[in-house]
């Protein structure tokens, strides 16, 4: 029986043309009907896609024959299936861009990669060099690298989440002043799949943040080392049609619904049509508007 899988992956190096690019990763997929989205910029790729075990196989096989994706960064997870014409269910359709920035904070002049990747991140920390840290230092501060509504269904525990409902948001809000007195602190970035850290990281550092971390591999990679017996509390938002994932069925329940205040982790989009603000909803609420449009 065909296994549907979901697979998560990025690489930050140089790419002289990511039009052609683009165009070859644009008809891999299709050979191998595989649907999901993949951004590509002049500073790598970075990509979620959805299908049949095989095929993706077959498509991390030939992608990583271009010398430039060899490092390629790869994260496995479950699909919620295949539908009839053996495509993702978690994904409606194919998309294949190029984007000036593969991460969208809006600032592409200050990222710097090379063919190892970023260059002025912060220091990497696999999920076993967290804990070290961790045991030798006790102010440590986790630092939250994706938008607020990801944190509401889950996060690391005391950490600092921004008030970003965008990841364009993060470089005002690093200027603001507000988070002045972590820059003498050891700080850890974190993020679904370590991507946003890679650029956040660097963001930090330039302004004046002095000892910043990065958890390689984002909380899924940490997810699948220490599942929920760890540091983590919640479930995972996802961008694709799964909405979020679990790390097992001991999960915590931190999310509560706008409506009613029960605990969920089920996100749902704002109501009205014009808002894009995300939301955590019950499936007894199911409807609801956000805090601007519910006036």
């Amino acid at each position: 029986m065909p296994v549907a899988k979901v697979l998560l992956f990025y690489a930050f190096t140089p790419l002289p043309d990511p039009e052609a690019v683009r165009l070859w990763q644009r008809d891999l997929c299709e050979s191998l009907g595989l649907r999901g989205r993949i951004l590509l910029s002049g500073d790598g790729i970075n990509g979620t896609l959805g299908g049949e075990l095989g095929a993706l196989k077959r498509y991390l096989r030939k992608t990583k024959e271009y010398a430039a994706f060899r490092g390629l960064d790869v994260k496995w997870s479950e699909g919620s299936g295949l539908d009839q014409d053996g495509g993702s269910r978690d994904f409606p359709r194919l998309s294949v861009r190029v984007r000036d920035e593969i991460v969208s904070f809006g600032a592409p002049d200050e990222l710097r990669v090379d063919a190892s990747g970023v260059i002025g991140g912060g220091a990497r920390l696999d999920p076993e060099a967290l804990h070290a840290l961790l045991d030798e230092r006790d102010d440590v501060v986790f630092f939250d690298g994706r938008n607020r509504f990801e944190a509401e269904i889950g996060r690391f525990r005391d950490a600092v989440v921004p008030d970003v409902a965008t990841t364009r948001e993060f470089v005002a809000e690093l200027e603001s002043g507000r988070y002045d007195h972590l820059k003498d602190k050891p700080v850890v970035t974190y993020c679904t799949g370590g991507i946003r850290c890679e650029v956040l990281s660097g963001l930090m550092r330039s302004r004046g943040f002095e000892e910043v971390y990065q958890l390689d591999g984002g909380v899924v990679r940490y997810g699948e080392r220490f599942g929920d017996d760890g540091l983590w509390e919640g479930s995972l938002y996802v961008f694709d049609g799964r909405g979020s994932v679990r790390f097992s069925d001991r999960a915590a329940v931190v999310g509560r619904c706008a409506g009613c205040g029960v605990g969920t982790d089920r996100m749902r989009n704002c109501s009205d049509p014009s808002c894009r603000e995300q939301l955590v909803v019950c499936e007894a609420c199911d409807v609801v508007e956000c805090a601007a449009h519910a006036a």
